[in-house]
């Protein structure tokens, strides 16, 4: 009996398929022929059961579900059972207990209890230990020799009655000696429990105490929340306030903003936009492509949008609305502070009077860029002088006729070009043409480059500011031929 655990450990070892614990048991035990033997773990919890056990195990009366070998043993095989089971939790060693009386409806019954810990073979590595429990039913003719002896030379029934006595006291005292043990163990166990439940009110009232401490940092918490919360509402009151003076700014300035997101539905904007693009406030949500636009000739604003947030890069175009106004429109990704696009912003700046500007300006370049023709290709030298005699213009027929370059001409004084006889009557007539006085062609001379004098006829004209004033003078001479 002794070499069945480790029996059972071969068994597994060579075993190429993993095995179940009822093929395991049953190999070893029916090598030995053993009539009634139990897999159970440290607790007495049965895992199997081989042979007959109904001579040993019984059901518990009022209980059913049990599976614990401890709890239904018969009479007279409990303690016994119980403590070499024990025995050998404690030691890791086989223990026995022979002689157990066990009442059966059928008489007495003489047992022997051997425990083995399981030891090799893949259940030693289990994380609960196993044992193997044989219970072998011994004839009375087993007896001691000298018990035997004497019931063979028909002792008396008084004989007879002492040994059964000694046997049982026996059993009584192997019962006393198990229930002692048994004691032990629960006094044992008993001091454990007071002692962990000396840890654990140690614990409790360290518990309490960190509770306490607890309240009062929540109490504290609770006050600095109220502060927090004072300070927020103290923080939406201002942030409504700052959002009442951006509102006022926004429509103060007159710009007109449209805010939509990537899926291009309008989140927000200003009251200007809504003379633009036809907006009101139930337009909120959708989509900028669905608005009819008060916008002439310009339907691209959709995929205007999309370039611009895919691509990040922002666009500027000049708009018309209907009404005849010219808006400077610019598509530009809306940025959070964290520099994440959520979408992307529409503005309109009303620039009608810079188109207005600039349609004159054209205008009036348009009108210059003749009038320079005419001066550029004009027989006659048309000169312009500021006040103090400056050159100011010079044009070819000037160069063909006194020899001087534009560039030369350019850093002269009308002065110098004027024969000393005639500087008095060219000042009076300057100091008449800077009262915007009207004079008449004259016949004069002025000096060539090569120093010879030009017959010339002079029409001299006053050029006028917005204010009224002669700041310049533009001449065109003629060439007169002596006669």
């Amino acid at each position: 009996l002794k070499d069945i655990p480790r029996q059972i450990g071969a068994s597994l070892t060579l075993s190429s398929k993993k095995t179940s614990l009822r093929e395991m048991a049953e190999q070893a035990i029916l090598r030995e022929i053993t009539p009634m033997a139990a897999l159970v773990n440290d607790r007495g919890d049965l895992l199997y059961l081989h042979g007959r056990a109904g001579m040993f195990l019984e059901p518990s009366p009022g209980e059913t579900g049990i599976n614990n070998i401890l709890k239904m043993a018969r009479e007279g095989l409990r303690s016994g059972l119980t403590t070499s089971l024990r025995k050998s939790v404690a030691s890791k060693e086989p223990t026995s207990c022979t002689g157990l009386h066990i009442k059966t409806h059928d008489g007495t019954l003489r047992v022997d209890v051997t425990v083995h810990p399981v030891t090799d073979g893949p259940l030693a590595s289990s994380t609960t230990p196993l044992y193997l429990i044989i219970l072998k039913n011994v004839p009375i003719t087993e007896g001691p020799p000298e018990m035997l002896n004497t019931l063979a030379k028909g002792a008396g029934s008084h004989e007879n009655q002492i040994l059964a006595m000694q046997a049982e006291l026996r059993a009584k005292e192997n019962e006393i000696e198990s229930s002692h043990s048994e004691l032990e163990r629960s006094n044992e166990e008993f001091k454990s429990f007071n002692e962990e439940l000396q840890s654990v009110n140690e614990e409790l009232q360290s518990t309490n105490e960190e509770l306490e401490t607890s309240k009062e940092e929540m109490q504290s918490i609770n006050e600095e929340l109220a502060t927090v919360n004072a300070e927020l509402q103290s923080k939406v009151l201002d942030f409504a306030k700052v959002n009442d003076d951006i509102n006022n700014l926004i429509a103060g300035t007159g710009i007109a903003s449209v805010f939509v997101n990537h899926q291009l539905s309008i989140l927000r904007f200003t009251p200007a936009a809504a003379k633009i693009i036809n907006l009101i406030p139930s337009d909120l949500g959708r989509a900028v492509n669905h608005i009819v636009s008060n916008l002439i000739g310009y339907n691209e604003l959709a995929q205007d949008i999309h370039a611009v947030i895919d691509t990040l890069v922002s666009r500027d175009k000049e708009v018309q609305a209907t009404t005849g106004g010219w808006y400077s429109m610019r598509i530009q990704p809306y940025r959070t502070l964290d520099n994440v696009i959520e979408g992307a912003v529409i503005s309109f700046i009303d620039i009608t009077e810079i188109v207005n500007a600039r349609e004159q300006l054209l205008q009036m370049l348009n009108q210059h860029l003749r009038l320079a023709v005419v001066v550029r290709d004009s027989y006659d030298a048309i000169t312009v002088q500021d006040m103090n005699g400056k050159i100011m213009a010079w044009n070819p027929a000037a160069v063909r006729i006194y020899g001087w370059s534009e560039a030369e001409a350019l850093g002269m004084n009308a002065t110098e070009r004027i024969p000393a006889q005639h500087r008095k009557h060219a000042a009076a007539d300057l100091v008449s043409l800077s009262k915007a006085e009207i004079l008449t062609p004259s016949i004069t001379q002025h000096l060539a480059k090569d120093g010879k004098l030009v017959d010339i006829s002079l029409i001299s004209t006053a050029l006028i500011n917005e204010a009224g004033e002669t700041y310049a003078i533009a001449t065109t001479e003629r060439v007169v031929s002596k006669k």
